[in-house]
């Protein structure tokens, strides 16, 4: 596959109270720039190995519940694990994590999985704190601010750039 051949960035995530959502709506922004990339957005429910093996980079987007990915990112990642296994090899993947305190310990799931795919991480987790510590907090919406949200579109616009170049 030549450096100009389209490429398709699969953006998967799960969001309970919106802080997830906004951030992975932001990569998407930032990676929508690029004319030479395809950006694929899905609710985790909707995903599954299919899409894993139709798309050339990934990033997964969790909120930290209980020091762990949520559920149904581990469910997709469950239903998608042995369909994608030695088929997407080498392919790059990122992850954003929205937590309440440090998001480190789903961050660290998310990484033993793509190591199991053997996926290349392309860039440290990005990890949104909240500081959500009170059921009233952690159980209500979020608004993430600007420049969180603008450390997602950069992700996004680095991503797919690198996608385009055939630098990943």
């Amino acid at each position: 596959m030549t450096a100009t051949a389209r490429k398709t960035l699969l953006l998967v995530y799960h969001s309970w109270t919106g802080a997830t959502e906004q951030m992975i709506h932001a990569v998407a922004r930032g990676a929508a720039g690029e004319p030479d990339v395809d950006v694929r957005l899905l609710r985790a429910p909707e995903a599954g190995p299919g899409d894993l093996l139709a798309a050339d980079g990934y990033v997964f987007a969790t909120p930290e519940n209980l020091a762990a990915i949520a559920g149904l990112m581990k469910d997709f990642f469950d239903r998608s694990y042995y369909g994608a296994l030695d088929r997407i090899n080498g392919r790059p993947y990122a992850a954003v994590i929205c937590a309440g305190s440090d998001g480190s310990n789903a961050a660290r799931q998310i990484a033993r999985i793509a190591t199991g795919w053997r996926l290349r991480d392309i860039a440290p987790p990005l990890i949104v704190c909240t500081h959500a510590q009170t059921p009233e907090d952690i159980l209500a919406p979020k608004h993430v601010p600007t420049d969180e949200l603008a450390k997602g579109e950069e992700l996004g616009a680095a991503f797919a750039t690198g996608l385009a170049m055939g630098a990943f």
